[in-house]
């Protein structure tokens, strides 16, 4: 049996996980959206196409045991740099979750790529969303789009000026798909404190690509270095979930629960209650408060 440890609106103090999901280590699906209008491989599709595959994708991970989703706008790459994502992304995008939300009843966020923090605000806010995704929260790193800087400054002040208060902010520390050689002379352990300390209320730790495990020494050094909680952004499969989630708080899991671990193909039902299943055997010997 699950266990239970509260739910309702996120209140952005404390324990921010136990005030958005009812599980302990919550496992959130990734829902990759198919290329969105404007994208270089939309050709076509229409809206109720690119929903419903969203809504079919969502179904099936709650059919699976999942706690939680994110709707991705994965099928844009290669993705524009922040000032650049544009209307027709952030109404198609919206669309999506609104359609997710209604088709489903598990805590929903939002990531617009790639580093959009502003726009995935605004959906989030539109769509009733409760978090959003920032892969770059502070200081900054070279992405594949480039030079991509720290979106907090402005993002808080974006969510407080459209009264989003309660939607979560879930902060990368070292994100995936680029360089860090800007901060490299700064301590995983400061870098930590950096995201902390410009307001992310949950700190993401994951490997060096999409799928790709976080390696367990930086996960415990994000750990030990943080006070708020710690989930991964990558990797967490049926194999590794037990040893993983031994240190983090949760995860965000999106390639491998898709067919054949290809993250734009469509969600396994069948991959999903395996990583599930793990979960489950986790959380009932580590009991609550693990």
């Amino acid at each position: 049996m699950t266990t239970r440890v509260g739910a309702g609106e996120p209140q952005l103090a404390g324990d921010i996980l136990a005030g958005l999901f009812e599980v302990e280590k919550p496992v959130i699906g990734t829902v990759h959206t198919l290329p969105l209008p404007g994208a270089p491989a939309h050709r076509g599709q229409s809206m109720d196409e690119i929903v419903s595959r969203a809504v079919s994708d969502a179904t099936t991970y709650v059919q699976g045991g999942i706690d939680g989703l994110i709707v991705e706008n994965g099928g844009d790459i290669p993705f524009r740099k922040p000032y650049l994502v544009g209307p027709e992304t952030v109404a198609s995008l919206t669309a999506v979750a609104c359609a997710v939300r209604d088709a489903v009843e598990v805590p929903l966020g939002v990531n617009c790529l790639a580093n959009a923090v502003i726009q995935s605000l605004a959906i989030a806010r539109a769509s009733g969303s409760v978090f959003v995704r920032a892969n770059q929260w502070a200081n900054a790193y070279i992405a594949n789009e480039g030079f991509v800087e720290g979106a907090a400054a402005e993002a808080l002040r974006f969510r407080s000026t459209i009264r989003a208060d309660k939607v979560a902010v879930f902060a990368d520390v070292h994100v995936k798909h680029g360089s860090h050689a800007i901060v490299a002379d700064r301590s995983l352990d400061e870098q930590t404190r950096d995201v902390e300390a410009f307001g992310a209320d949950v700190l993401i730790a994951t490997g060096q690509r999409t799928g790709h495990p976080v390696g367990m020494e930086e996960l415990t050094k994000i750990s030990q270095a943080a006070t708020k909680s710690v989930i991964l952004g990558s990797g967490l499969n049926a194999q590794n979930a037990a040893r993983l989630l031994q240190v983090a708080e949760g995860a965000i899991v999106g390639s491998w629960m898709k067919e054949d671990g290809v993250w734009w193909n469509p969600v396994d039902e069948t991959r999903v209650a395996a990583v599930m299943q793990e979960v489950q055997r986790f959380r009932q010997h580590a009991g609550p408060g693990s």
